[in-house]
C-alpha cells in the first residue's frame, strides 16, 4: 500500500517522478503529494484524489528540480486530506519524508516531540517520523550526507512499525535518502541518474537495473552512485537484478481497463507458468525451484497453504488439487491468522505461502512463523526479488507479468498452475503411475487453448452483466474444485461493483442460505459436468423454485442447464482438478462488465489497494 518515488539525476525530476507515480497507482489514490529540490529550498504539491488531480496542479503550478519524492496515498492514519497527503516535513521545513507502513508507537513519539515544542499539522504518523529524523539531524550539527543517514539510523532505532522511506533535506543538496523495514524499497541505477521505489514498475522507462533492499537496510543516493548499508551502520552488498518486463507490459494498450487486458492475457499466462515445466519422459512436472529431492517430497505428511484473498482461494483449489492427485492431506489458512493461531504441525509438514506481490505482510508473517517453527517453507510468487522470493525455503514463480489491476484475475490463474505442477510432481512421487502423469500432462497442454475459448465468451457475458447489473446482492455457489472459484467470484464482484456477494458450498444451501433467495437475488451456480454435477442441478432447481434467477457456468455440450438455469455459460470439457482454471474466466469477465455497466472504477476500487503490506 502506498507508493513511492525519489529521482536524482540530470534530468527534471518533476516529470520522472509522475510518470513514476502513475505506474503505482494501484497502490493508493486517496490522494498524492511531490516534493523537489530546486537550489533554493523545497518546492512542494499535495491533491486529495487521484494522481491526475497532483498532475493538474503541477501544470497549473510548475516546480523544477534534480532531486524530488512523490506519493501516493493509502490512507491509514487521519483522514483523506491535503493536510495528510505525503511528503510530510521536520519541525525545521527544510526536511521533506515519504513513507510507506505504518508506525505503531507514533503516539508515544509525538507525545515526546510536542512535550519538545514540535507542533504538527497532520493527524498522520508520518510527520512524526519526520520530525524524529529532523530532530536527531538537527542534534548532529554536521549538514552532510553521512549525517543526514546518521540521522535516520538514530530515529528508525525508536520506532515500532513498518516502514518504506524516501527522504529529502534541501542543506543536503543531491542526497536522495531510504530505508525499509516490512515494506517494499528498490532501488533503480540508471546513467548519470538513480531512483528509489517501493515497486520497480515505476522505474522501467529509466533503468531495468535494479536492487531490492532487505528490511533494515538504509540506501544514500546521488546522481553517480548509491551506498547500501545496515540500521546498525554496516556495509553490506547488493545482487543488481534485471526487470523482466518492459513499458509496453505496464501499459493498458488498446484495453479501456488493466483488469481487461490481464484477464484477455491468460493464454499467455496460463502457458508461461508451466513453460519449461514439463517432463514428458518422467510424466511429470519439474520445479527445481522447490530445491528438495524426491526422497524429501516422499517424506512429506501434510502440506498447509497459507494466503490472502485471491492467494487464499487459490490456495483453496489446491487442497483439493492436491489431495486428489498426491493423497496427501492439506490444509488452507488464512495467513492473518497463522501467526497467531497455535496450528498443531507435525514435523514433516511443508508449508506453501502464495503471495503474487511477494510482499503481502501477512503472507510474509506466516512464512517466517512457519520458518521459526522449524518448517520448510516455500513460495508461490510473481514478483522476482520480493521479500518471500528471498526468505522462502524454495518455491516457483508464476511468470504472469505484471498485474495492474487491483482485482486479482492472471495471477489467479497462475497460480492455480503452479499448484496443479505441484499435484502432479507429488502425485508421481507417492502413486501415479507414469501413463497417469502424461495424461494429466496433455491436459495441461491444452489449457491455454481452452482458456482462449473461454475469452471467445466476452460478449455473451457482457450481455448477461447488463442483465444484472443492478442487482444490490447476489449469490455464488459451487462444489468441490469449485467452491473457490464461487469465492473467488463473489470476491471480485465485491472489489469492483460494490454488490454485496456471497459465496457458498452448493450443498450448504438449504442449511440457511436459500433464506436469501428471491426474485432479486440472482444467484451463480459453477456447474461445470464433474461428479457432483446433479447434485448442482437439484440445487439450482431448489433455487428457481423459490422465483430465484440462476446464472450458470458449465461444459459445453451441456443441454440440461439450460432447461433450469436462467442463463448458461458454457466452458470447455476439463478434468475436475483443473476446471476451476476455467471456470472463473467468465467469473471475471462477469464481475468486469457488471462494475463498467454501474459506472465504477475498474482498476481502481475504492478503499483498495493492490499491494497489502500493512497489517
Amino acid at each position: 500500500m502506498c507508493g513511492i518515488v525519489g529521482y536524482v539525476g540530470k534530468s527534471q525530476a518533476p516529470a520522472a517522478l509522475l510518470q513514476g507515480l502513475r505506474r503505482l497507482e494501484y497502490r493508493g489514490y486517496d490522494s498524492a503529494g511531490i516534493a523537489t529540490l530546486n537550489g533554493g529550498g523545497i518546492e512542494v504539491r499535495k491533491a486529495v484524489g487521484r494522481i491526475a488531480e497532483l498532475e493538474r496542479l503541477v501544470s497549473d503550478e510548475p516546480i523544477h528540480g534534480h532531486l524530488g519524492i512523490c506519493h501516493t496515498r493509502w490512507a491509514t492514519h487521519g483522514a483523506v486530506t491535503q493536510a495528510n497527503a505525503h511528503p510530510h516535513f521536520d519541525r525545521s521545513g527544510h526536511l521533506a519524508l515519504v513513507h510507506n507502513g505504518v508506525v505503531e508507537n507514533y503516539l508515544e513519539l509525538r507525545a515526546e516531540l510536542e512535550a519538545e515544542g514540535h507542533i504538527f499539522t497532520s493527524q498522520t504518523d508520518t510527520e512524526v517520523l519526520a520530525h524524529l529524523i529532523g530532530r536527531e539531524f538537527d542534534r548532529l550539527g554536521v549538514r552532510s550526507r553521512d549525517a543526514l543517514v546518521e540521522a535516520l539510523r538514530h530515529a528508525l532505532g525508536r520506532v515500532i512499525g513498518t516502514y518504506g522511506i524516501a527522504m529529502i533535506h534541501q542543506d543536503v543538496p543531491g542526497a536522495l535518502v531510504g530505508a525499509r523495514r516490512g515494506s517494499p524499497l528498490v532501488v533503480g541505477i540508471g546513467r548519470e541518474e538513480n531512483l528509489l521505489a517501493s515497486d520497480a514498475a515505476a522505474m522501467i522507462s529509466h533503468t531495468r537495473d535494479v536492487v531490492f533492499l532487505k528490511d533494515y537496510e538504509i540506501v544514500a543516493l546521488d546522481a553517480e552512485g548509491f551506498q547500501i548499508s545496515t540500521l546498525q551502520g554496516d556495509g553490506v552488498g547488493y545482487e543488481i537484478s534485471q526487470v523482466e518486463f518492459s513499458d509496453k507490459d505496464v501499459s493498458k494498450g488498446d484495453y479501456p481497463h488493466y483488469m481487461l487486458k490481464e484477464i484477455f492475457e491468460q493464454p499467455k499466462t496460463v502457458r508461461d507458468a508451466m513453460r519449461g515445466r514439463l517432463d514428458r519422459e518422467q510424466g511429470t512436472a519439474k520445479l527445481g525451484g522447490l530445491e528438495m529431492s524426491n526422497a524429501e517430497i516422499r517424506d512429506v505428511e501434510r502440506v498447509v497453504i497459507a494466503g490472502c484473498g485471491t492467494a487464499l482461494h487459490a490456495g483453496m483449489v489446491g487442497e483439493y488439487m492436491i489431495e486428489s492427485l498426491a493423497h496427501i492431506p492439506v490444509e488452507c489458512e488464512f495467513a492473518s491468522e497463522f501467526r497467531y493461531r497455535n496450528l498443531p504441525l507435525p514435523k514433516d509438514t511443508l508449508v506453501f505461502v502464495i503471495s503474487q506481490s511477494g510482499e503481502t505482510a501477512d503472507t510474509l508473517a506466516a512464512l517466517r512463523e512457519s520458518q521459526r517453527k522449524g518448517h520448510r517453507t516455500l513460495g508461490i510468487c510473481n514478483t522476482v526479488g520480493s521479500t518471500i522470493a528471498r526468505e522462502s525455503d524454495g518455491g516457483v514463480y508464476m511468470h504472469a507479468g505484471p498485474e495492474i489491476g487491483v482485482a486479482a484475475t492472471k495471477s489467479f490463474t497462475s497460480q492455480l498452475v503452479v499448484e496443479s505442477l505441484i499435484a502432479l510432481l507429488l502425485g508421481r512421487i507417492t502413486h501415479l503411475s507414469h501413463g497417469e502423469g502424461l495424461t494429466i500432462l496433455r491436459e495441461l497442454e491444452a489449457l491455454p487453448d481452452k482458456v482462449a475459448r473461454c475469452l471467445e465468451l466476452n460478449e455473451h457475458v457482457a450481455t448477461i452483466a447488463r442483465k444484472y447489473a443492478q442487482s444490490d446482492v447476489m449469490l455464488f455457489m459451487g462444489r468441490q474444485f469449485n467452491y473457490p472459484v464461487a469465492l473467488e467470484g463473489a470476491l471480485k464482484l465485491k472489489e469492483t461493483s460494490y454488490i454485496a456477494a456471497s459465496a457458498h458450498p452448493s450443498a450448504e444451501l438449504k442449511h440457511g442460505v436459500i433464506a436469501l433467495v428471491d426474485e432479486k437475488t440472482p444467484s451463480v451456480f459453477i456447474a461445470p459436468r464433474d461428479a457432483v454435477f446433479e447434485k448442482n442441478l437439484s440445487n439450482i432447481e431448489e433455487v428457481k423454485a423459490r422465483k430465484g434467477p440462476v446464472i450458470a457456468v458449465g461444459t459445453e455440450g451441456d443441454e440440461r442447464l439450460a432447461q433450469v438455469a436462467d442463463d448458461v455459460i458454457l466452458v470447455p470439457e476439463a478434468p475436475d482438478f483443473l476446471t476451476p482454471i476455467l471456470t472463473v474466466i467468465p467469473l471475471q469477465l462477469l464481475a468486469y462488465h457488471i462494475a463498467v455497466e454501474r459506472g465504477c472504477d475498474v482498476d481502481k476500487p475504492r478503499n483498495l489497494a493492490k499491494s497489502v503490506t500493512v497489517e
